[in-house]
C-alpha cells in the first residue's frame, strides 16, 4: 500500500466513516522522506510531476550560510544538529530538516570578518596579546587603505552572545532551505532575538 497524499480515507468532521467512491489516483501520490543525515554529499534526481526535477538529498555536509548583519555569505561545513522544534528524534538522529538549529563552522566568517574589517574576531584572551595589533592588521598599507578601514569599522560590532561563539569557533544557524527538495542545506547564522530564544531551549533541552 503507497503512500497517499489524498484526505478521502480519512473520517469527516463529526466522525463518519466516507464510503470508498474511487480508487487512489497518481496526482494523489506521496513519497518516503528523505530524512537528510550529515555525511560526504549524496543527492538522487527525482522526476516529479509536470517532468519537472526534484533533487533528494540524502547526505548533506555543508552549505551556504548568511551574516545577515554583516550581509555576507559563506560556505561552511555543517558540524551538528542542536535543536528541531518539531521533533526531538530529528535531533539524536543528525537529521537535516527546514527549521533545524544546526551548528556551522565559524572559520570562514571569521576569516572575512578579519580580512574586511582588519580585526580580530573569536581570539582566546590568552592568545589575543599574541596576535597582531590592529595598526598591524594594515601596517604598510597607504592612507586610502587605513582610511578604508577605517569606515568599514563604523559596521563592525559584533553581539557579546555571538562573539562568544566565535571564541569557541562554532556558531548556531537555522536552515532555510528544505534539503529533501532542493538538494540544499542553506541558511543564516542567528542573531538578537532569535539566538536568545534558541540558546534558551537549547539549555533547557539539556538540563
Amino acid at each position: 500500500m503507497g503512500i497517499s497524499r489524498d484526505s478521502r480515507h480519512k473520517r469527516s468532521h463529526t466522525g463518519a466513516k466516507r464510503a470508498q467512491i474511487r480508487k487512489k489516483r497518481k496526482f494523489e501520490l506521496g513519497r518516503q522522506a528523505a530524512n537528510t543525515k550529515i555525511g560526504s554529499k549524496r543527492i538522487h534526481a527525482i522526476r516529479v510531476r509536470g517532468g519537472n526535477i526534484k533533487f533528494r538529498a540524502l547526505r548533506l555536509d555543508a552549505g551556504n550560510f548568511s551574516w545577515g548583519t554583516q550581509a555576507t555569505t559563506r560556505k561552511a561545513r555543517i558540524v551538528k544538529v542542536m535543536y528541531n522544534a518539531s521533533n526531538n528524534e530529528l535531533v539524536r538522529t543528525n537529521t537535516l530538516v527546514k527549521g533545524a538549529i544546526v551548528e556551522v563552522d565559524a572559520v570562514p566568517f571569521r576569516q572575512w570578518y578579519e580580512s574586511h574589517f582588519a580585526l580580530p574576531l573569536g581570539r582566546k584572551k590568552a592568545a589575543a596579546t599574541d596576535a597582531p595589533a590592529t595598526e598591524e592588521l594594515i601596517k604598510g598599507g597607504s592612507n586610502h587603505l587605513v582610511r578604508k578601514f577605517e569606515s568599514r569599522r563604523k559596521d563592525a560590532e559584533v553581539e557579546p552572545a555571538l562573539a562568544d561563539q566565535f571564541v569557541a569557533g562554532r556558531v548556531l544557524a537555522r536552515l532555510s532551505s528544505r534539503p529533501g527538495q532542493s538538494g540544499r542545506a542553506d541558511g543564516y547564522i542567528l542573531e538578537g532575538k532569535e539566538l536568545e530564544f534558541y540558546l534558551r531551549k537549547i539549555r533547557s533541552r539539556k538540563a
